[in-house]
Order: C-alpha cells, then structure tokens, then sequence
C-alpha cells in the first residue's frame, strides 16, 4: 500500500453536462470534508453512499459549485484504498477550481494510469487485466470492447496462471527426482518431460494464434481504398462510413488529400484511408496527393482496389494489380448500374474470384459480399465466440513467444538425453516469462513504463 493521497479528473476536459474528480488514498476523505459542506460530514459516511452538497473555499468561504460526492471505503474500491470522487458541473472552470481546491488540501496530482497502478500494486488485479483497461478505453468496435472487458476480467490470466501451475507441478517432480534419484528411472522423467512440454506448447500456440486476429480487434486494418480518378473511391469511402466524409463529383481529381475515416463492418474495425486517384499528372497539387497516396498504399494491411464495371481496365490499373498481386487485395468492380465494358479475366487470374466483389456504391449494392470478404481475408469467416480470448498485446505476444521457444528447448534436451537438471532451466525461464504477462515477475521500470501509456485519471 502507498502512503500518499492522489487526485485526477478522469472524465474528459471540455463543456460537458458533468465531470468526475477522483480522489484515491489513505486521506481521500478527509481531503473531500475539508472542502465539501453537507448535512453530515463524509468521516461519519458508510461505503458505497453518495452525497448531495456544495464545494466552499475554507479560506475565503467562496461557494464554488454544487455537487455529489460518492464514498467508496478499502478494500472495497478500484483501488483498494479509500475512494471518493466528486461530480461537479462540467467545464473548465469549475473543474479547475474543484481540483485546485483537492490538490491544496492534502492530494498531489496523480500520475498517468495511477489509479489503475494502484490497483495493480494493491493485488486487485494482475498486469494483463491493468493492460486490458486501457484496451477496454480506447476499444474501437463493439468485438475490440468484448475482448478487452473479457481480459480486464482475468480470461486471458486464468489461463496464464493454469499454464504456469503445470510447469510448477512439472519442476517439482523434477526436483524430487534430483534429490532423490533411487526413488524414480530419469528415462521415465524425460518422458514426462516431454508430455508436459507438449501440453504447455500447445496451450501456447492456441493463445498465439489468436494474436493477428487481436491485433486487428485492437488497433483496426489499415485499409487503403485505391484506383483511377472519378472510379468511385470517395463514394465508397462515403458509403461505408455512413455520412459524406468525401467530396464527390464527376470531375477527375477531386480527391487531392488523403481522408482517413475509422469505421467497424461486422464487428470488424477499419482504418480507411481515401486516396487521391494514382495517375500520372502534372498538376502539382495533385501530384503531391498521389505521392501521399503511394505512401498510405504502402503501409496499408488491406488495399481495397476500385475499378469501373462501365470502363475497360487500363495498362496503369493493370500495372498497379501487378504490383498488388502479393498484398491483401479486395477488388472492388463499382458501377455495375451502367453497362458493362471491363473485362474480368485478367483481375480473375491475378486475384481469383473470392477477392473480386461486384458493387453499385450509388444503388447502395454490394456491401455485404465486401464484408464477408474481408472476414475471409482476416478471420477464415469469422470471428471466434465471445469466450475466445484473443491476445493482442504485443508484450504479452513476445513472451508467449519466448516462453515457447524456452519449452521447445526444454523438449529438445529430454530428446537428446540431457541431465534433468539442465533441462529445469529452460522449464523455469518458460515459468518466468508466463509471469511477466501477469506480473509476477516483472521489473518496476517495465511497470512505469506500461502505466504511463494511460490517460490521466485512470
């Protein structure tokens, strides 16, 4: 437990109906009585009450706003210490006043993520559920929200602290063959060596291929949508996103920058980003926008190429499928509500027909078969149940991955014949990585460091 009393707004800064102020620690409540007037002071509240009153300035005796104030006693908090947070009226001036009247009153500004630092340093929670907050705050779809709330949870620790109960049951039998070798056959350990090691790999390599699929959950496909001038990628922009984010007329070259829109499709969350038509040309503005368009191409995770149904393909969008043949690559073919005059043999043998999707983006056509393309390209089909735990942190990728190799090395001496006592160092190096992802054993500058990626007040 620590021994000083912090303070943060944790709501949003801004005009807003409300605002929390969070005050966490051992004085929290005498800090709130020393500026908070009620029928009865806060010391006499019992947990979990909330309280109507006024915030006064007890050295000018200034009414500063009117409020409730909620009462949360240790252990029964976030933190685990004596909570209260103060709601008062939104804005910036009387958030400022309340929080300057806190913070000179006993409370020290909090540091990013200390609260849920707290929380972690407390016991009331593990590293990978104090990540999965942060997941859970900056979740994109309502798929990335269901997963981090599972890990904030503890899904993903149940199944670390499971893994690392077996290889503490495994080092244990090896200890005992080493301190008393005439009891067991060392041939029969290594064998149950490898047994265990097989299990522990196994469990692992579930865990680790869930890790692209989280990844995308957490962070979105950055998808570039692509094509000629007046082909249709800002309508499409437009039409997935579900409001005019894109100018759109008939005249090539509309789009001179790139617009970037965050959007979910089936639970799926996408980066768009609409890109000026790649062209050779000599407008200068322009040229600046396809150059910008080239560089979203190159780091995006999916390119959405639009082509038009009524227009033959041209060399320049044959060279660019060339180009693309090795990238995740959904053909869109737009405008099938005029005539068609493409061809579709050549966007056929570079993409095959499961990547190339029909659609009238102005008839409203089409956006279903693009959805279920994408699912096919990212998750086979689709996503896994709401028990799946999907682990898209990529610390916690890494030492899944260590913690792997570690077992496989483990494996390998039994294989080979070496002395169990060796063996136990690779088990015990496994054992340890697993409890970083946790927090059992991890260093305070890995803990500062991961807390400091929080927002203020949480």
């Amino acid at each position: 437990m620590v021994s000083d009393t912090i303070a943060a707004v944790s709501t949003p800064l801004g005009e807003a109906g409300l605002a929390v102020i969070r005050i966490s620690g051992p004085e929290a409540v005498e800090v709130a009585d020393r500026i908070f007037r009620s029928r009865r002071p806060l010391k006499e509240a019992p947990t979990h009450t909330v309280h109507y009153g006024h915030i006064y300035n007890p050295e000018t005796g200034e009414r500063v706003d009117e409020v409730l104030v909620t009462v949360m006693r240790a252990p029964r908090s976030f933190t685990m210490e004596d909570v209260v947070e103060v709601s008062c009226h939104g804005g910036i001036v009387p958030v400022r006043k309340v929080l300057g009247l806190i913070l000179s009153h006993g409370a020290r500004l909090a540091e990013p993520g200390e609260f849920t630092k707290r929380a972690f340093l407390n016991g009331r929670i593990d590293l990978s559920q104090a990540e999965a907050v942060i997941d859970l705050i900056r979740s994109k779809s309502d798929r990335a929200h269901a997963v981090a709330l599972k890990q904030a949870e503890g899904a993903l620790s149940r199944k670390i602290r499971a893994l690392r109960q077996s290889l503490v049951e495994l080092m244990a039998h090896i200890e005992v063959n080493i301190d008393y070798p005439e009891h067991d056959v060392e041939e029969l350990t290594q064998a149950f060596i490898r047994e265990r090691c097989d299990a522990a790999i196994s469990d692992i390599e579930r865990l680790l291929k869930s890790a692209r699929e989280g990844k995308i959950l957490r962070e979105g496909i950055v998808t570039a949508i692509v094509g000629k001038p007046n082909v249709g990628k800002s309508s499409l922009l437009n039409m997935l996103s579900r409001e005019n984010k894109a100018i759109v007329t008939d005249i090539p070259g509309t789009t001179r920058d790139v617009i970037e829109e965050f959007v979910t499709l089936n639970g799926i969350p996408l980066r768009l980003l609409d890109t000026a038509g790649i062209r050779e040309t000599t407008d200068v503005v322009e040229r600046i926008g396809v150059e910008k368009s080239r560089a979203a191409l190159a780091e995006a995770d999916l390119v959405l190429l639009v082509v038009n149904y009524s227009e033959p393909l041209s060399d320049e969008e044959l060279n660019m499928m060339d180009q693309l043949v090795d990238r995740n690559v959904i053909v869109v073919i737009n405008k099938t509500d005029l005539p068609r005059r493409i061809d579709f043999d050549p966007v056929y043998a570079r993409f095959g027909r499961e990547r190339v999707i029909l659609m009238s983006v102005k008839e409203q056509e089409g956006l279903d078969r693009l959805e279920q393309a994408i699912s096919e390209l990212f998750f086979e089909g689709k996503l896994e149940g709401d028990d799946a735990s999907y682990v898209s942190n990529v610390r916690h990728i890494d030492l899944l991955g260590k913690a792997k190799r570690s077992l496989e090395e483990a494996r390998a001496g039994a294989d080979a014949g070496l002395p169990i006592d060796m063996i136990q160092i690779d088990i015990h190096n496994a054992w340890q990585q697993l409890g970083e992802i946790i927090g059992d054993a991890v260093g305070e500058s890995l803990i500062d460091q991961i807390f400091s990626q929080f927002c203020l007040g949480k």
